[in-house]
C-alpha cells in the first residue's frame, strides 16, 4: 500500500521531528499540555504509574456461581421438554413456511434466550423518557406472563443515573451546546442524505475534523457517523492477508468484528499483560506467517484506553516501548477515555503525559464524553488520506448529522477552553473527584471493585446471577438506576454491577447512591472483599482533599 510505503520512507524524518518537538516542549516547561508552534502540538513526557487492582474471586463464590448456571441449564432443558409435549406454555416466535429448511437461529442461542435471559429481561432494555443526565426518568413496565411480554404502564420513576456514559455531563437539553445544535438544525436540517464523497461533505464536518486534530495534537482527523462502524469498517482498510493483529483479550466487539473482517491473522494476549504481549510479539516475529514462515507484512497491536467492563486503563508507556522495540503499529481505541481522562481531557495519552504521535492510529467516539454520536480516526495526513478512499464507512456511509457535529464542536471547545469560559475544566475536575470519591467509599464498605483508581467506569463484583438480578431490581425500587452485566457479556463467574461516574453528579447524589447500595447490600450480602483497604486502592483521604469538589456545572 502507498500508505505503508510512505510511512516507511519517512520514518527516520518523523523520529527526528518528534525529538525536536519534545525538546522544545521541555525548554518551554509545558507539562501535560501543548502549545501550537508551526502547526504541531508539542509535548513533554511525564510518567504516571497505573494503579489497577483485580482481587481474586473467592473460591466459594466461584463454585456457587457455576452451580447456579448449571442448575439453570438443567431446569431449562426440563422446561423445553415440557413445552415440547404441550404441558408448558411456549410464547417463542417461530419461523413459518420453512419446512425442510435449516433453522435460521442457533439452538443454544434460542435456548439461552428462552430459559435464562427471559426470566430476567426486565433488568435490561429499560426505556427512559428524559435526557440521560444526573437524573433520568425510567418508564415502568409490568409482565403478566413471567417476562414473555413486558407492557408499559404509562408511569415513570425519577432515578439517579449511574448507568449512562455521560462522563462530562454534556447530554443536556438546555445550555450553550443544545442551543448551538438547535441553530444548526434550523440551518442545515437533520440529515445530509449523502456520503462524504458525494454531496454530504459540509463545512461543519471540515471544521469538526480540524478541531479534533487540534484537540488531540495530531496532524489530521476524520469523523464518522457511527462509533461501532469506526472500528469495524476502518481496521479492514488498514490490514489484510499476511498481516498480524495482536488484540487484547477483552477488546470491544467492534474491534473484534473489524479484526475478523480484515482477513489478517488475529492473536490475543492477556488483558493488560505486557509480558504476555512481548512473548506473543517475539514468537510471532520468529515464526513468521503460518506454513510459509515469511515475515509479516504488518503487525498491529490493538488496545482500548479504558475498558468498559473492567474499569482498567491501558498501560500506554509499555505499549509504546514494545511497539517501537518490535517495529509494530499501535491502534488505540479511546471510546471511554477521550474526554474522561487526563488533566486536559485528551484521554490516555494526556493521562500519562505522552506524545500522541507515538500512537499510530488514534480512534475514539463522541457518544460518551461529548453527549453526541459517531467516532473519529486521527493520525498522520497520509493515514487519513488513505482512509478517505479505502474505508467503507467513508465511501458508503451517510455523513454525520449536522446538529450532532455541532454538539461535538461546542462540547469540545468547552473542554479546550475555546468558548471563553472555564466550564470544561470544571467538568473535568468534578469527574475526577467523583471517580476517586465513589471508588474510595465502595472500597471502605468492603466491596470488590475492579479497575484503575482514576477510571470513571466502576465495576462492583456480585458473581451470583440471582444476586446480580436482585441488585438491579432492588436499586430501581429505591430510585437508583444502575447497569448490571453477566454471562455472556462477562465470564461465567464475572457477574457485576457497572457504575459510570459523571461530572453532573453532586456529592449529595453520590452519598444517596452509596446509601442505597449499602441498604441493598444488607439484603443480598455482597461484601466479599477480605483485603484491607490499603491493598485494594492507593486512594487516600488526602487525595480527595487535594482535588476538592467544584461547584455544579
Amino acid at each position: 500500500m502507498a500508505f505503508d510505503m510512505h510511512v516507511t520512507q519517512n520514518e527516520n524524518g518523523n523520529e527526528k521531528k518528534r525529538r525536536r518537538c519534545v525538546d522544545k516542549a521541555a525548554a518551554n516547561d509545558k507539562r501535560n499540555g501543548y502549545v501550537k508552534q508551526g502547526g504541531f502540538a508539542e509535548f513533554k513526557y511525564t510518567r504516571r504509574k497505573a494503579k489497577q487492582f483485580f482481587e481474586e474471586v473467592p473460591m466459594i463464590r466461584a463454585v456457587f456461581t457455576c452451580l447456579s448456571y448449571a442448575l439453570l441449564v438443567v431446569v431449562g432443558h426440563l422446561r423445553e421438554f415440557l413445552r415440547k409435549i404441550g404441558v408448558d406454555k411456549n410464547e417463542v416466535t417461530r419461523e413459518k413456511g420453512n419446512k425442510g429448511f435449516v433453522p435460521l437461529y442457533c439452538d443454544f442461542e434460542s435456548f439461552y434466550n428462552q430459559n435464562l435471559y427471559r426470566r430476567v429481561r426486565d433488568c435490561w432494555n429499560r426505556p427512559i423518557c428524559s435526557t440521560p443526565g444526573a437524573w433520568f426518568n425510567v418508564m415502568e413496565r409490568v409482565s403478566p406472563d413471567y417476562n414473555w411480554h413486558l407492557n408499559l404502564t404509562g408511569k415513570s420513576s425519577r432515578c439517579i443515573n449511574l448507568g449512562s456514559y455521560n462522563y462530562l455531563g454534556f447530554a443536556e437539553n438546555s445550555g450553550p451546546c443544545a442551543e448551538a445544535s438547535l441553530e444548526t438544525l434550523i440551518k442545515y436540517g437533520a440529515g445530509v442524505c449523502s456520503t462524504r464523497q458525494e454531496l454530504g461533505n459540509l463545512d461543519i464536518h471540515i471544521e469538526l475534523e480540524k478541531l479534533v486534530a487540534q484537540f488531540l495534537g495530531l496532524e489530521s482527523a476524520m469523523v464518522f457517523g457511527m462509533g461501532f462502524a469506526t472500528n469495524a469498517l476502518n481496521i479492514p482498510a488498514l490490514l489484510g492477508k499476511g498481516c498480524l493483529i495482536l488484540s487484547d483479550e477483552l477488546n470491544h466487539s467492534s474491534l473484534v468484528l473489524g479484526c475478523r473482517l480484515s482477513g489478517a491473522l488475529v492473536k490475543t494476549f492477556k488483558h493488560d499483560d505486557m509480558k504476555n504481549l512481548e512473548i506473543r510479539l517475539r514468537q510471532s516475529i520468529i515464526n513468521g506467517q503460518p506454513r510459509t514462515h515469511r515475515p509479516w507484512k504488518k503487525i498491529l497491536i490493538i488496545v482500548e484506553g479504558v475498558y468498559s467492563m473492567e474499569g482498567s486503563i491501558a498501560i500506554l508507556p509499555e505499549l509504546v516501548r514494545l511497539k517501537k522495540k518490535y517495529n509494530a503499529y499501535l491502534y488505540l481505541d479511546e471510546a471511554h477515555s477521550i474526554g474522561a481522562l487526563g488533566p486536559n481531557g485528551r484521554g490516555v495519552v494526556d493521562y500519562y503525559g505522552m506524545d500522541p504521535r507515538d500512537v499510530d492510529i488514534m480512534m475514539g467516539t463522541f457518544t460518551k464524553s461529548f453527549g453526541a454520536a459517531g467516532g473519529y480516526i486521527a493520525g498522520t495526513k497520509e493515514l487519513i488520506a488513505h482512509l478517505k478512499f479505502r474505508s467503507h464507512s467513508s465511501v458508503y456511509a451517510t455523513s454525520m448529522s449536522p446538529p450532532v457535529a455541532q454538539q461535538i464542536i461546542s462540547s469540545m471547545k468547552s473542554i479546550m477552553g475555546l468558548d471563553g469560559t472555564n466550564t470544561g475544566s470544571q467538568r473535568l475536575q468534578r469527574l475526577a473527584w467523583n471517580t476517586r470519591y465513589f471508588r474510595r467509599r465502595l472500597h471502605e464498605m468492603g466491596f470488590i471493585v475492579y479497575g484503575n483508581d482514576d477510571s470513571p467506569v466502576v465495576p462492583l463484583l456480585i458473581y451470583l446471577p440471582s444476586k446480580v438480578v436482585a441488585f438491579c431490581r432492588e436499586c430501581l425500587k429505591r430510585k437508583l438506576g444502575v447497569v448490571v452485566v453477566g454471562f455472556p457479556a462477562t465470564s461465567i463467574i464475572g457477574g457485576r454491577a457497572r457504575f459510570c461516574m459523571s461530572a453532573s453528579h453532586t456529592k449529595e447524589m453520590l452519598d444517596t447512591a452509596l446509601d442505597v447500595i449499602k441498604e441493598v447490600e444488607t439484603i443480598l450480602q455482597l461484601k466479599y472483599s477480605k483485603l484491607p483497604i490499603e491493598k485494594k486502592t492507593e486512594l487516600t483521604e488526602q487525595d480527595l482533599e487535594e482535588l476538592p469538589p467544584c461547584t455544579n456545572v
